[in-house]
């Protein structure tokens, strides 16, 4: 299978259970805080944890297969999960500081750019 398919087939999977797992969250929980989304970058980084381990350890899997599964369904279900788990390696391999500026700089640097988006659109609405 090709590789790109297979991230394509996965992200789609991953997408479509994030969807239901943000609308049964808002249906049990409601609106006043993000349960659903917090609910996924965890589950889904306690399974980026799970895959990590399996493929060091024991599954020796094809390289279509880890990113059906990885890329495709976790980084559709979450992107925070490969956020962690490059924060992860990073620590593991010793790079502490880098891993703290890694983690404080994605987390500054894309909610800054999420304002930054949201002003450019509404100066381009304004003019």
């Amino acid at each position: 299978m090709n590789t790109l398919l297979a991230v394509a087939l996965g992200g789609a999977i991953g997408a479509g259970a994030r969807h239901l797992f943000n609308l049964q969250a808002l249906r049990l929980f409601g609106p006043n805080f993000p349960w659903g989304t917090i609910g996924v970058n965890i589950i889904g980084s306690l399974l980026m944890g799970v895959l990590a381990g399996l493929f060091a350890f024991k599954v020796d899997l094809s390289p279509e297969w880890r990113s059906f599964l990885a890329t495709g369904i976790l980084g559709g279900f979450t992107t925070f999960s490969a956020f962690s788990l490059d924060a992860a390696n990073l620590m593991q391999r010793g790079d502490m500081g880098l891993a703290v500026a890694y983690m404080g700089g994605s987390t500054a640097a894309g909610i800054g750019a999420l304002f930054l988006g949201l002003f450019l659109v509404k100066a381009m609405l304004s003019v």
